[in-house]
C-alpha cells in the first residue's frame, strides 16, 4: 500500500515537471533562441521605451455607462497640397456597423486635426494623426516602409514610433500653434453641405422638364434633407450627428447623377448660368440694401418727430415771459468756455450738452450755443426749459435771425440731393467769426458726438497761430484714414499745383477754432472763392469736409487721437479700449445712435445721457 502511494506521488510530480518544462522547451525551440539570438532579443527588449503619460488613458472621453467599442484602425494620409479632412472623408468605411459609425462620427465632429510642417523630412512618407480633445493630446506617428495601408496581420512589418516624454512639449507647442488655423476651418462641413446642395440643383437643372425619374425624386429628397440638416448652422459644431450620415447619402446620389449625366460641357454651362444668376441677385439685393439704409438715415424716426411736435406745442402754450432761459448775461463773455452745436435734432443736442456738463469739473464756465432752424427752434428751446443745464448756460438761436447771412447767396452745395449735404446748418461752420463776433475761441461740436472727459485742458492748448485744432486722419491702417485725394480732384491743375496729396488730413466732429487768427487771415473770403470755383468745375466730392481741407490748408494743428475717436457710425470693429479712453467719441457715418439702424454695441454710450423715464419721452414711446 505504501509503495503504491509512493508511485502515485512520483507520477504526479513527473507530470507537473513535464507541464512546466515542456512549454519552455517549445518556446525556445520556436524562437530559436541561440546565444547570439538571445542577446539580440534582450537588446531589443531593453530599447523599448514605455510612455507613462496619463493622457493615454484619457485620450477617449468616457460617456456615462455606455460601452465603447474600439474603432477600426484607419491611417490618415497627409497630402502636401490638400487639407487633412479630405483624406478623412476618403477613408470612412460606409460598411461599418451602426454603433461604430455613431462613435466615429462623434469623434470627427468633436476633434480637430492639425499638421506640423516643421517635422523632419528624413522619412519620405509620414502621416500625422492628432486627436485633440478639450484637454487631451495624443500624437501617433505611423511610418510605413512601402505603403500607407494598414494590415492587422502584418504589424511586425510596420515601424511604429510612440512619442516619448521629450517630444511631448514640442507636440503641445505644435498643437497651440495650429489651434487658430483649426478654428478658421471649423465651418468646412457646413460649406461642403452647401456645395452638395448646389451640385444637386445643377443636376436637377440638366434633367428634362417634368421629369419624374427615380434619380430626380432622389435628388429632390436629398436636397430637402440637407437643407433641413444644415438649417441656420454656420459652424460645424452646430450640425447634428445625422448631418454627416446625410452627407454620405447625398454623395452617393451625386455619384449616380454623375453617371447619368456624363456631359461635362452641359454641366459647366449650367453652373455658369447659376453663378451668373446668383451674382446678379446678390448685386441687386446689395443695391436695395444700400438704398434702404440711406433712406433710413435721411428719415426722421416717428418717436423723434412726435417729440418735436409735443415740445413745440408746449412751447407755444407758454407765456412769452416764461420762455426765457437762465444766465443770458454769460453768452458773450469771452473768458468762459464756449461750445457751439448746429443741429435740428432735439435729442442729439441734449446728449451733447448733458455729456459735456456731466464730465466737466467747472460747470459754471460752460456756455452752449445751439443754432438751429426756425422749425425746430421751439422744440429745442422747450427741451432746455424742461431740462435746465444746472450751472451751465444754454443759448438757442435760429439761423433765420442771421441777417448778415442773406448776402451770401451761394450758401448751399447744389450738386447733391441729400439734405445732410445741402443743409445750411452743415456749412454754417465756415461763418463762426460772424456768428460769434465777441468771442476769441469756440469749440465746435457735431451733433453726433458724446463727451466722455473734462475738456478744460483743451482750452489751454497752444495753437501756435493755427486757426483750427483737430484730430488727424492721416495714420495708415486706421479705418478713419483719408488721403487728400480721397475727396479732392488732383487731376485738376488748380488743386495739383496748390496742395500736397500727402498732407495730413483731419476730421470734423470736435474742433477748436481761434477766431482771432481766422479774422486776421480772412478765411471766410477764401472759403467763398473756393466755393465759387467748385460750382464751375468739379474740384471736390460731396460734403463740407473737403472744403474745410482747402480753407484751412496749412492752418490746422493736429491733436492727439485720444481726444476724439471716429467710426462709431459705420465701423463695427472699433476697439473698446480706445473708446473708453477717448475724450470724445464720434458717431460719424450714416448709422446714427438715434436711428433704428444704429450699431447696438455702441448705442449705450449715447443713450446713457438721456433719461428715458421722462414723461415726454414716454409719451412718444422713446426707449433706450
Amino acid at each position: 500500500m505504501k509503495s503504491w502511494r509512493w508511485w502515485q506521488r512520483t507520477l504526479i510530480l513527473a507530470l507537473l515537471s513535464l507541464s512546466v518544462l515542456a512549454p519552455l522547451f517549445l518556446v525556445s525551440h520556436r524562437l530559436n533562441l541561440t546565444p547570439y539570438a538571445r542577446l539580440e532579443f534582450q537588446e531589443d527588449i531593453s530599447s523599448v521605451t514605455y510612455r507613462t503619460d496619463p493622457l493615454q488613458l484619457n485620450a477617449i472621453e468616457q460617456e456615462g455607462a455606455e460601452e465603447l467599442e474600439e474603432p477600426k484602425e484607419v491611417v490618415y494620409i497627409e497630402k502636401k497640397n490638400g487639407p487633412i479632412n479630405s483624406s478623412i472623408q476618403q477613408k470612412v468605411n460606409d460598411s461599418e456597423e451602426s454603433k461604430i459609425e455613431g462613435y466615429r462620427n462623434n469623434i470627427l465632429e468633436r476633434n480637430e486635426f492639425n499638421r506640423n510642417k516643421r517635422q523632419d523630412q528624413k522619412a519620405q512618407r509620414k502621416g500625422l494623426f492628432s486627436v485633440v480633445g478639450d484637454e487631451n493630446i495624443f500624437n501617433l506617428t505611423v511610418t510605413h516602409n512601402q505603403s500607407m495601408h494598414t494590415h492587422p496581420q502584418k504589424t511586425t512589418d510596420d515601424n511604429v514610433e510612440v512619442t516619448d516624454k521629450q517630444s511631448m512639449p514640442r507636440a503641445t507647442q505644435n498643437h497651440q500653434i495650429s489651434r487658430p488655423q483649426s478654428r478658421r476651418v471649423s465651418n468646412q462641413k457646413v460649406l461642403e453641405i452647401k456645395d452638395q446642395i448646389i451640385q444637386a440643383r445643377a443636376y436637377l437643372g440638366l434633367a428634362s422638364p417634368g421629369s419624374s425619374s427615380h434619380l430626380v425624386k432622389e435628388l429632390k429628397l436629398r436636397i430637402k434633407e440637407m437643407e433641413h440638416a444644415v438649417g441656420e448652422a454656420t459652424m460645424d459644431s452646430d450640425l447634428s450627428r445625422s448631418a454627416l450620415q446625410k452627407m454620405r447619402h447625398m454623395a452617393a446620389s451625386l455619384s449616380k447623377a454623375v453617371r447619368a449625366y456624363p456631359d461635362c460641357v452641359a454641366m459647366t454651362t449650367k453652373l455658369r448660368a447659376m453663378n451668373h444668376n446668383a451674382e446678379e441677385k446678390i448685386h441687386s439685393e446689395q443695391q436695395e440694401a444700400t438704398y434702404l439704409v440711406h433712406l433710413a438715415a435721411r428719415t426722421t424716426p416717428k418717436g423723434l418727430h412726435c417729440l418735436s411736435m409735443q415740445l413745440t406745442a408746449d412751447y407755444f402754450a407758454l407765456r412769452p415771459e416764461d420762455r426765457k432761459l437762465p444766465n443770458e448775461n454769460k453768452i458773450n463773455d469771452p473768458k468762459l468756455h464756449h461750445y457751439a452745436v448746429f443741429s435740428d435734432n432735439v435729442l442729439a443736442c441734449a446728449v451733447v450738452v448733458n455729456s459735456t456738463i456731466s464730465n466737466a469739473k467747472k460747470q459754471g464756465k460752460l456756455v452752449f450755443h445751439v443754432v438751429t432752424n426756425s422749425v425746430n427752434l421751439p422744440a429745442i428751446w422747450m427741451w432746455f426749459l424742461l431740462n435746465p443745464p444746472g450751472k451751465a448756460t444754454v443759448h438757442v438761436q435760429s439761423i433765420e435771425n442771421f441777417e448778415w447771412l442773406l448776402k451770401y447767396n451761394t450758401f448751399k452745395e447744389r450738386s447733391s440731393s441729400d439734405p445732410r449735404y445741402t443743409s445750411e446748418l452743415n456749412y454754417l461752420r465756415f461763418y463762426l467769426p460772424d456768428i460769434f463776433p465777441t468771442l476769441n475761441k469756440v469749440l465746435l461740436f457735431d451733433h453726433d458726438v458724446v463727451v466722455q472727459q473734462d475738456l478744460s485742458r483743451l482750452w489751454n492748448v497752444n495753437m501756435k497761430e493755427k486757426v483750427i485744432a483737430a484730430v488727424g486722419t492721416c495714420q495708415e491702417g486706421e479705418t478713419s484714414f483719408h488721403r487728400m485725394d480721397t475727396f479732392l480732384n488732383f487731376s485738376d491743375p488748380f488743386i495739383a499745383n496748390r496742395f500736397d496729396v500727402n498732407a495730413c488730413t483731419w476730421a470734423f466732429g470736435m474742433n477748436l477754432f481761434d477766431l482771432q487768427q481766422w479774422r486776421r487771415q480772412n478765411l471766410t473770403a477764401l472759403y467763398h472763392s473756393y466755393l465759387q470755383m467748385g460750382f464751375k468745375r468739379q474740384l471736390w466730392s460731396t460734403g463740407s469736409l473737403p472744403l474745410g481741407w482747402l480753407t484751412f490748408y496749412n492752418k490746422s494743428m493736429i491733436l492727439d487721437r485720444r481726444w476724439q475717436i471716429l467710426g462709431l457710425g459705420y465701423d463695427s470693429n472699433v476697439d473698446k479700449n480706445q473708446i473708453e479712453r477717448a475724450a470724445v467719441i464720434h458717431f460719424d457715418g450714416i448709422r446714427k445712435p438715434w436711428l433704428e439702424i444704429a450699431m447696438g454695441r455702441y448705442k449705450s454710450y449715447w443713450t446713457k445721457f438721456l433719461k428715458f423715464d421722462h414723461p415726454i419721452l414716454q409719451r412718444c414711446n422713446l426707449q433706450a
